[in-house]
């Protein structure tokens, strides 16, 4: 079925044009990315599609019944009300259809009702509906989504009664995240969703976006998750935009030989032209070859010539160099405990660098990893420890918040004030393979994008030349291109990596060593991300076999030392076992009572009888009771 369809779209601000000419459709099941340089104008056509901008010509169609659910990028969830009560108001909707059910099986079971054949039938056939509604609805369930969905983002971890105004931004941004999901819009379109994820976290999200029922709409420069959710990229690019089938990585190879291809039909054409022009060159003078220099000209000009293909947009250029090479001992880092104002975030942290190494830092949010960054570059004390840096060890670091960049300077100052000796022709060129060129390099770093202050301060780095960068989320708010060209120049560097990234392609495609980080020490992982998510897999697999292993160890031993205690004990066992399988046969027999009275109320031949309507009122009733007092003794005895 068609959600949504596009048709001939443009969109300028002011006189810029941004996009034109966009076609685009969404059906059920469908999984879009939509990639392309930062500034193409991927935001701005969600935002048109979600309803919250105009556009200058074209349509966007889509049926009345069809809703849609958007998220912004880095939107916050701003309410007074607490974590449970907000997510909770989702489903307001289906509290007061249970309330209606309620309602009318008390009007079914009203005397003045039951003699009214008129109005119990109406009762009744009102019911059957809004039953059948509520079910569909997700009426029986919805409480079960609402805490998986919040174990997913990690807010199990929080009292549900926290009001949400106390929350960080992150955390704000995740609830709204979780929020939207739980509404289940048919289009969910989401703009940069994995901001503020930890891996574990976008390893559940994707796992969740897999199974959505709905379609999917997404704008992401995390190439690791694209390649699990989506199966079609459209690229916006010059303008204009073009449908790829299949996820990023296969986006990239029908790129590439889209090109190839196109690049061969130009050329082939070019060379026929060329010989046409040569021959009616040749011969349009002469009088015995003008009739077929005229018949040239005329195929030449019925030609429909083809425009030369677009390759990439240009992405910036980086060269990270060293000034020096550092001895073979780069960092030592030695029972160190990490955090803020003497409270500690992780503790006991021993591991080495040695040069060369490319290390990635990985652990959830909030474990430490960027104070240990900061603490490591001497911007925070260590609580307690050691922190050693080797011989001719030069330190480059890069914030993710680009504390470092003054917003009252203009580009071109940021740079040449830490480096006057510099020639100002040597800065522009710099920043020109920054993508910094004619007016950009004056405007002031405030009124700077977040891509555009994070090229800025990778420009800083690379004249920096230092021999370890410290690297704390490099990746963010940089563009597909920018991340390429930014993964080829760290491959490139000579000297040694630190970095903290929640971009696993990124870190498959840098690291050499994985060091995972939580609040008791550090373990460390001689390969890539994937290496490091496999020995997880594997040590996960272990313990559980390790645990099966000695509780089985431990029952024997137990039961030599006290066997007849072990004895009593497994009878009371095998009895609560017993119990727990009666009830559970007691309640699926209850409720396949409950499904037959519930058909029968239905048929007209009974729910026009008011005497078997209101037995079969009574069964269901005295049904719900047994099944919620068998429940409470299941509970008792699972707890036990």
């Amino acid at each position: 079925m068609i959600l949504l369809q596009v048709q001939q779209l443009s969109k300028y601000y002011g006189a810029e044009l941004i996009l034109s000419n966009i076609k685009l459709e969404v059906q059920t099941g469908d999984r879009i990315a939509l990639v392309g340089r930062n500034g193409a104008g991927k935001s701005t056509l969600l935002k048109m599609i979600a309803g919250q901008l105009s556009h200058e010509s074209g349509a966007i169609m889509k049926p009345k019944d069809v809703t849609i659910g958007y998220l912004a990028q880095d939107t916050g969830l701003e309410s007074d009300l607490s974590i449970w009560d907000e997510m909770n108001s989702v489903f307001d909707g289906l509290r007061e259809m249970e309330k209606q059910l309620r309602a009318l099986e008390a009007d079914m079971a009203n005397p003045n009702v039951y003699n009214d054949p008129k109005r119990y039938e109406q009762v009744m056939t009102a019911y059957d509906h809004l039953q059948n509604d509520f079910k569909e609805a997700g009426g029986y369930q919805y409480e079960a989504d609402l805490r998986s969905i919040l174990h997913g983002f990690k807010f199990h971890e929080f009292d549900y009664g926290t009001l949400i105004s106390t929350l960080s931004g992150g955390q704000k941004t995740r609830l709204a995240l979780a929020k939207l999901l739980l509404t289940k819009p048919d289009i969910l379109i989401l703009d940069e969703p994995t901001n503020h994820l930890d891996i574990d976290t976008l390893s559940w999200l994707e796992h969740y976006l897999q199974g959505y029922s709905g379609a999917i709409l997404i704008v992401s420069h995390d190439r690791y998750f694209l390649d699990k959710t989506v199966n079609q990229v459209y690229e916006v690019s010059r303008h204009k935009i073009r449908k790829y089938t299949g996820n990023y990585s296969k986006y990239l190879i029908q790129k590439a030989e889209q090109y190839e291809r196109e690049m061969k039909q130009f050329e082939k054409q070019q060379e026929e032209a060329t010989k046409l022009e040569a021959f009616i060159q040749r011969n349009i003078a002469r009088a015995s070859t003008t009739k077929r220099a005229q018949s040239k000209r005329k195929q030449l000009d019925r030609m429909d010539m083809m425009a030369r293909p677009d390759g990439d947009e240009k992405p910036p250029g980086m060269l990270f160099d060293i000034n020096r090479q550092s001895g073979n001992e780069v960092l030592k880092i030695d029972q160190a405990s990490i955090g803020y104002n003497n409270t500690i975030i992780s503790s006991v942290l021993s591991f080495d660098i040695s040069r060369g190494e490319s290390i990635a830092l990985v652990g959830p949010n909030g474990v430490g990893k960027s104070t240990l960054l900061k603490s490591i570059t001497g911007a925070l004390p260590l609580l307690s420890g050691e922190i050693r840096t080797g011989t001719g060890v030069e330190i480059g670091y890069y914030d993710q918040e680009q504390s470092h960049l003054n917003r009252s300077k203009t580009v071109l100052a940021e740079l040449w004030d830490d480096y006057p000796g510099t020639p100002e022709k040597d800065i522009r060129t710099i920043l020109g393979t920054f993508l910094f060129s004619g007016d950009d390099v004056l405007k002031p770093v405030a009124a700077l994008s977040g891509g555009e202050k994070a090229r800025l301060a990778l420009a800083k780095l690379t004249m920096q030349k230092a021999n370890l960068l410290i690297l704390d989320e490099p990746t963010n708010h940089l563009d597909l291109d920018s991340k390429e060209v930014l993964e080829n120049a760290l491959i490139d560097f000579p000297g040694t990596l630190l970095f903290v990234s929640h971009d696993r392609y990124f870190i498959n495609r840098i690291a050499t060593k994985v060091v995972e980080l939580d609040k008791t020490g550090v373990t460390v992982y001689l390969g890539d991300y994937d290496y490091y998510v496999e020995k997880k897999n594997e040590q996960e697999e272990l313990a559980e076999l390790q645990t099966a292993i000695t509780a089985s160890s431990t029952s024997k031993t137990a039961a030599s030392d006290s066997y007849k205690t072990d004895k009593e004990q497994r009878k009371k066992e095998r009895q609560k076992l017993r119990r727990i399988e009666e009830i559970e046969s007691e309640i699926a027999a209850h409720e396949e009572k409950i499904t037959e009275a519930e058909d029968l109320l239905c048929l007209p031949e009974i729910y026009e009888d008011h005497k078997k309507s209101i037995d079969l009122q009574q069964q269901l009733e005295q049904a719900n009771k047994a099944i919620e007092t068998l429940m409470e003794e299941w509970e008792m005895l699972q707890d036990d």
